[in-house]
């Protein structure tokens, strides 16, 4: 674990040293015998020890024994206004003063009422009927299920399948595993998944020689097209990650791709279902990736910041003419689908807390300046001569490291984690996704210490 130096203000404090560290230790041992942590081989805490968190507060996190961290990726990009956030906290205190949680089939509450209007209204109007779920992956299930359904009442059974980007990720859970191209994740699942069609990634990286991101975004928009001309009878949608495909390395691409896909699947009548799990909240630049494209999808996943990452929530969002297929006096052509704590009055007003932290500190004008002043920051990073690929998408930088060692991820981990930063390399990508609320200090450490790590990894 990493080494810091602990001040001891009494003669006392070496034995509460001792007592923290039995603690931090202890909490450690009944982790590993209780939990099966996610996305773990869990093996590999023979040797890799967890990390033990006690609280957290902005941008760190602090364990037992007085060591922090630095949390770069926001607790799995889900972090937007720092941990403890006193205006959220507040906004939940006074929320459990009212109401916890209440059926949403049958009944309704103001939290989830104000938190669909509020959300439909940053569409423009465009989108709502809000559908809620628990976390990103339930929100894809509930657009592709949407998506299935309104073909079947709209007297278009055939229309079943799916299309999704090469190395798209979209969630874990059956379905969304269906339309992810992460091999890691989805071939051991293979016997149980339905099969969709994936076409080229317009990641930008993948660019031929001298082709500019918009004319890559093109040329990979002209294979949908190719695609849907011979399949769009069948196709029932679309799936992107618009502007960043998350697990596959943070790919980036020109907005021209949804501009076209938005009128490929107008044309050949193929719904558009923006997963903007990661990128929606401000995190892309805008609130929503998509409206850099000047588009609008047919279904909106939202989750992950949606809450500031205190609670779990996701939504879906769509048109009237989606809303209205399934209007009927016939149950069987309702979209009966449900999860125990769908639209939960504490997580809508985590939610609401959230925009309007959005709303009273003008957070995606302030991002901009805040990005700015990263970027020139990470100057040094994108001309070390290890790095490739520099990047940025909004509140999203990501670079590539010449590394031989397969296991480079871990032990770039374990350096941060040593200098006091949370950084989780996918393969070997370095990824900073931080909560707004970075400060400049902030940045100058963590981007004087991955330099640090660059050179010793």
């Amino acid at each position: 674990m990493p080494f810091v130096n602990i001040r001891r203000a009494n003669p006392g404090a070496a034995s509460q040293r001792v007592a923290v560290s039995t603690h931090n230790a202890s909490l450690l041992a009944r982790s590993v015998a209780a939990v099966w942590h996610p996305c773990t081989q869990m093996k590999q805490h023979e040797t890799l020890p967890l990390v033990p968190i006690a609280r957290g507060n902005g941008v760190w996190l602090h364990d037992f024994d007085g060591r922090r961290y630095l949390d770069a990726i926001s607790s799995w990009w889900v972090n937007l206004f720092g941990h403890g956030n006193p205006r959220i906290n507040a906004a939940l205190v006074a929320q459990l003063g009212e109401l916890e949680h209440v059926i949403l089939a049958g009944f309704t509450h103001e939290p989830v009422v104000e938190l669909s209007e509020r959300l439909s209204a940053l569409t423009g109007g465009r989108l709502g009927h809000c559908f809620y779920g628990s976390d990103g992956a339930s929100a894809i299930e509930i657009a592709l299920k949407m998506s299935f359904h309104f073909w079947r009442n709209s007297g278009r059974p055939e229309k079943t399948g799916f299309i999704s980007l090469v190395n798209s990720y979209h969630g874990e859970t059956l379905g969304a595993l269906s339309v992810t191209d992460v091999a890691l994740f989805k071939d051991t699942y293979a016997p149980l998944l339905r099969q969709s069609a994936q076409v080229p990634s317009p990641d930008w990286r993948l660019a031929q020689k001298g082709e500019t991101p918009h004319a890559c975004a093109g040329r990979c928009a002209q294979s949908l097209e190719r695609h849907l001309e011979q399949h769009h009878a069948e196709t029932a949608a679309f799936i992107v990650e618009p502007l960043v495909q998350g697990a596959t390395g943070m790919a980036m691409y020109d907005a021209e791709y949804l501009r076209r896909a938005r009128a490929l699947c107008d044309r050949y009548q193929v719904h558009l279902i923006a997963d903007e799990i990661m990128t929606g909240c401000g995190r892309s630049g805008t609130f929503f990736a998509h409206e850099q494209a000047g588009i609008t999808p047919d279904f909106l996943c939202l989750s992950k910041g949606i809450t500031g990452g205190y609670l779990p929530l996701s939504v879906v969002l769509t048109t009237d003419a989606v809303y209205a297929a399934f209007y009927d006096d016939n149950v069987a052509r309702g979209f009966l689908h449900s999860h125990s704590y769908t639209g939960n009055a504490l997580a809508c007003r985590a939610a609401l807390a959230t925009l309007d932290i959005f709303r009273q500190d003008e957070v995606i004008e302030a991002n901009k300046a805040k990005a700015a002043y990263l970027s020139r920051a990470a100057q040094p990073i994108a001309r070390h001569p290890r790095v490739r690929n520099f990047r940025n998408t909004g509140m999203i930088w990501a670079f590539d490291v010449d590394a031989n060692s397969p296991a480079f991820a871990r032990k770039f981990c374990q350096a941060a984690l040593e200098r006091e930063l949370l950084l989780r390399p996918i393969g070997n990508t370095v990824y900073f996704m931080p909560p707004y609320v970075i400060t400049e200090d902030e940045i100058e450490l963590l981007v004087a210490r991955t330099l640090d790590i660059l050179n010793c990894v």
